[in-house]
């Protein structure tokens, strides 16, 4: 699963209730199921945003005669990647919620592929931007996919719950 997004869908079910809901009610249950699905993905995307924030970083380390030296940016590497974690609730033509990785709101030195690569346990990144010397970072692996996968259950169990809600409201 790419580190880049997360979605929870029930194809068929949501699909037929999205069409149901625009022949029927309207904007007012509509509204109010994207609400109730946003909040059952908001644990979610809580947790991705502590975890990376709280992630912790190991560097390989200094060679011996090699200088150290400030940080070249002030912004924090995680707090930026948390910041741009975001949550995507629709209810028209692929209904659904979606927690991902906006790079719209990365800083321009921070990609996905960093991120990616991040979650697969391994950050190499030039030092202090001279991109003829590299250093490696290391982070426990598949931390991304861990968190979606310890919140899908509980998310797929609250989305059903909504759905079963509406329907019975449609009827």
């Amino acid at each position: 699963m790419p580190v880049s997004s997360v979605q929870i869908l029930g194809t068929g079910q949501l699909l037929e209730l999205s069409r149901r809901l625009r022949a029927a009610s309207g904007a007012p249950v509509q509204r109010n199921m994207a609400r109730r699905i946003r909040r059952a993905a908001e644990p979610l995307h809580r947790d991705l945003q502590d975890t990376v924030r709280t992630l912790p970083m190991r560097s390989q380390g200094r060679a011996a005669g090699k200088r150290g030296g400030p940080s070249p940016t002030t912004r924090p590497f995680r707090a930026s990647i948390a910041a741009a974690i975001r949550i995507s609730v629709r209810t028209s033509s692929a209904p659904g919620a979606r927690v991902f990785l906006d790079k719209g709101l990365l800083p321009p030195d921070i990609n996905v592929g960093a991120v990616a690569r991040m979650n697969e346990g391994r950050l190499r990144h030039p030092v202090f931007g001279n991109r003829r010397r590299w250093a490696n970072q290391y982070t426990p692996s598949m931390w991304w996919d861990k968190t979606v996968r310890n919140h899908t259950p509980r998310m797929q169990a609250e989305v059903a719950r909504v759905i079963d809600d509406v329907r019975r409201q449609l009827t």
